[in-house]
């Protein structure tokens, strides 16, 4: 792109941008910087947003003051990051990220600048609104709404995108996801959240990089994950991660069991749950990213555990096992918590309690602080077709039951054989 163009601005009478759907915070923190001298703008996903008539998650600024001018201004302000440096404006729970302009990548210098593939190490190279447009990865993303005179601003053809509903990178696809690879699970993400097409040029790099995946930390991959799946998008994402083959870089084995449907109901079992969490972020209700993953690695655990019976080892064992392999294989490319891994545990060693359904333990399990999640879960196996129809239905009536049907139900399991799946696990 070249420097020096012309930005498209479009006046306050030409836009439905309107400051009543602002963030209260995020004015304060505009003005403050406007009247201390400072260029201040809203920028990227914020002003995509409402220029699509979609309530923002975040309100994201960008001004020419360095982080120690913006400290300055706000006692309520912290500096964070090495890579990034920015500045956190907190307003009780809610946070403003205010970012200084930033120069093109290819100003940074110095060895730690880059890694030898081209992935961006060091970026604090500050700059102009220009500059600092061209260096952000979407068209649509790098649109600035001025305080000064409630324009939109448009360096990159963003507009022009957002009519045609696309997600197009600014420059060189193949270069920008070098830089950072996670771009491209940021293409797909906006891409089912806006139920937009991924222009050619911008998708057609994607499979090329998509093994640059591996280089991105654990810790941070966990995070896009939670934004793939946790979203209220998740059906669709996990259709688009699946149609540029990226699925299997960031779940390799859950991408293995994919190959054998015929062995498991994998592909209903991740539709369901994918529509359930969609469904759930519909209806605001909370969502465990340990439960997203006891999904995505149920069945890869599964195997890793009839691999262990095979060997001689008990249940217990393998279970044990099976756990500790399944989850040990996955942290090497998504960081998962002993927190999380705990609640993934849980979720599986309560399958098959539900399973045996032993009588003494029903009334111990009903009170267990984990037991509506293994129960939920236990839905979407019946759903997705396992063999576990019946006694989800079981499960079910018990739930909902008053307490003397429940003491009924129990009494009767003293003289009658559990029921189980039918299929030895």
């Amino acid at each position: 792109m070249p420097k020096n163009r012309m930005p498209l601005i479009i006046p306050r009478a030409e836009h439905n941008i309107t400051r009543d759907n602002i963030s209260p915070s995020a004015l304060k923190v505009l003005y403050r910087l406007k009247d201390a001298g400072f260029a201040a703008y809203l920028v990227g996903g914020g002003v995509r947003d409402l220029l699509l008539g979609l309530a923002p998650k975040d309100f994201d600024i960008a001004t020419n003051a360095l982080p120690e001018e913006i400290k300055h201004l706000f006692r309520n302000c912290i500096l964070i990051g090495r890579r990034f440096r920015l500045a956190h404006i907190r307003f009780g729970q809610e946070i403003i990220e205010v970012a200084t302009f930033r120069a093109d990548h290819s100003k940074a210098t110095g060895e730690e600048a880059r890694s030898l593939d081209g992935l961006i190490l060091r970026d604090n190279v500050y700059g102009t609104i220009e500059e600092d447009a061209i260096r952000r990865d979407f068209t649509i993303n790098a649109l600035y709404y001025n305080i000064a005179d409630f324009s939109v601003v448009d360096y990159c053809g963003g507009l022009n995108d957002l009519k045609k509903k696309h997600i197009k990178m600014i420059g060189d696809p193949l270069q920008r996801y070098q830089e950072d690879p996670v771009r491209l699970l940021r293409a797909i993400r906006f891409a089912a959240k806006l139920d937009f097409k991924i222009e050619k040029k911008t998708a057609s790099a994607i499979q090329e990089v998509a093994y640059l995946l591996h280089q991105t930390a654990p810790p941070r991959l966990f995070e896009e994950m939670i934004k793939l799946f946790l979203k209220g998008h998740a059906e669709k994402t996990y259709e688009l991660l699946k149609h540029y083959d990226i699925f299997k870089e960031i779940f390799p084995v859950s991408a293995y069991v994919l190959t054998h449907p015929d062995q498991y109901p994998v592909e209903k079992f991740f539709h369901t749950a994918m529509k359930n969490s969609d469904l759930r972020v519909a209806e605001y209700k909370t969502l465990n990213p340990a439960f997203i993953l006891a999904v995505l690695l149920w069945y890869p655990f599964l195997i890793e555990r009839e691999r262990a019976k095979q060997h001689g080892l008990s249940d217990i064992v393998a279970t044990q096992e099976a756990i500790h392999r399944t989850l040990k294989e996955q942290q090497h490319i998504v960081q998962i918590t002993k927190r999380f891994a705990a609640v993934i545990e849980e979720v599986w060693r309560f399958q098959f309690r539900l399973e045996r359904r032993y009588w003494r333990a029903i009334t111990k399990l009903l009170a267990h602080p984990r037991f509506r999640a293994a129960y939920d879960f236990l839905l979407l196996r019946a759903q997705a077709g396992e063999s576990v129809g019946e006694i989800a239905k079981w499960w079910t009536t018990l739930y909902h039951a008053d307490d003397d049907t429940r003491t009924d139900m129990i009494q009767k399991m003293k003289t009658s054989a559990p029921l189980t799946s039918g299929k030895k696990r």
